[in-house]
């Protein structure tokens, strides 16, 4: 795909608040003819800019009471550690993101489950048990003002 411009930019924020829009509502929202937006839309869809649509699940009105943002420090800076400690967390329903981040840590996990005994649960019989982990961190999810994530 070429370069992204203002329209496209557009189309893609409008996308992301509603991904079930229409796309004649889509094309007036963006000031787009429907058939110059369709166009784009599956441009943006073919180029791989656009990877997929999903629901937004309400975690509390499917048992999910309980979230988390989980830091992870290794015991080893290696290429090893890192592979092992991912392939673990790939196995683990709970872990709903994963992220490789810089500074003093070296992941950053959204986990969700039921509960707090399922959680402690996840957090000593999963994170505990691997031999990679040095360090844990959870930061216990109290309310959500802005989130935006697709």
């Amino acid at each position: 795909m070429s370069e992204i411009d203002a329209i496209d930019r557009k189309i893609l924020r409008e996308l992301t608040l509603e991904g079930r829009i229409s796309n004649l509502d889509l094309a007036g929202r963006v000031g787009l003819s429907p058939s110059a937006c369709l166009r784009r839309v599956q441009e943006l869809e073919r180029s791989g800019v656009i990877k997929g649509y999903r629901a937004r699940i309400d975690p509390a009105r499917v048992g999910t009471g309980f979230i988390a943002y989980v830091t992870v420090g290794l015991s080893r800076h290696t290429k090893d550690a890192q592979a092992g400690f991912e392939a673990a967390i790939a196995d683990a329903p709970e872990v709903r993101e994963c992220h490789n981040v810089t500074g003093s840590i070296e992941y950053l996990l959204r986990v969700e489950a039921p509960d707090l005994a399922a959680y402690k649960h996840f957090h000593t019989e999963v994170l505990g048990v691997l031999p990679q982990v040095n360090a844990i961190t959870t930061f216990v999810l109290m309310d959500s003002p802005k989130d935006e994530r697709g």
